[in-house]
């Protein structure tokens, strides 16, 4: 690992580029696209990195972010909402667990920032959307799903190193806006290719007002989990 310095060191994952430039803007970081560095006003100094989308992603970007010695990790993004009655657009996510699906047990994250934590967060590599498994998902305490987290979790947690969750609802997976097709549009870094999209909305003309709000959610949902986590690193200042 890296040589200490005297600051506190926040790791900042984030799945997307999409995810991650909120965090790099706010604190006006300087980097090549995959890893930043910069200060919060109360002198944190924060590393952040994108992971790219999915599970073994998300467990390979936590390893790698432990070697920057950092004394404590951040999951910064976009969640799917589970149920409507419990979240809106943009709210932000922080779990009281965090569990990944088809396995046993939970983590439970650190609490820092102003958000009241509650609920589950339920992950894995499969793109949920029925709603019969939602509505069980929704009845076992589960409040929205990502493709990450608990994956970094297990990582942290075998190295004994405290990590927190930042995720901003963007969408509700209930509601079939993002379909199997439509997410194999998606690269692993969260873009997708224009010809690619431009293709699909020929065949699909009637996505293009989903394909609008997508976008417009996802831009809200992704600021206020980056303020959130930006926010929290003043309670890592003592």
């Amino acid at each position: 690992m890296s040589p200490r310095s005297a600051a506190v060191r926040v790791g900042v994952l984030a799945p997307m580029v999409i995810e991650l430039q909120p965090v790099v803007a706010r604190l006006g970081m300087e980097g090549d696209g995959s890893l930043y560095r910069g200060l919060t006003g109360d002198g944190v100094e924060v590393i952040a990195m994108l992971t790219n989308i999915g599970m073994a992603n998300g467990a390979s970007a936590a390893t790698r972010m432990l070697d920057h010695d950092v004394d404590h990790v951040m999951v910064v993004g976009i969640a799917g909402g589970v149920d409507q009655n419990v979240l809106s657009i943009g709210d932000v996510v922080v779990p009281e667990a965090v569990v990944r699906r088809g396995a046993s047990g939970s983590f439970r994250p650190a609490f820092l920032g102003a958000i009241a934590p509650k609920g589950t967060l339920s992950c894995g590599d499969d793109l949920i959307t029925d709603p019969a498994v939602l509505a069980r998902m929704g009845a076992q305490g589960v409040i929205a799903v990502d493709m990450e987290t608990a994956a970094v979790a297990e990582v942290c947690h075998a190295a004994d190193v405290p990590w927190s969750v930042f995720r901003g609802i963007s969408d509700f997976a209930g509601e079939g806006l993002i379909s199997d097709e439509l997410f194999a549009l998606t690269q692993r870094d969260g873009s997708a290719d224009p010809d690619d999209v431009a293709k699909y909305l020929e065949e699909h003309p009637d996505q293009l007002p989903v394909l609008k709000r997508l976008a417009h959610d996802t831009q809200r949902a992704t600021e206020a989990a980056a303020a959130a986590a930006v926010e929290a690193c003043a309670a890592l200042v003592t």
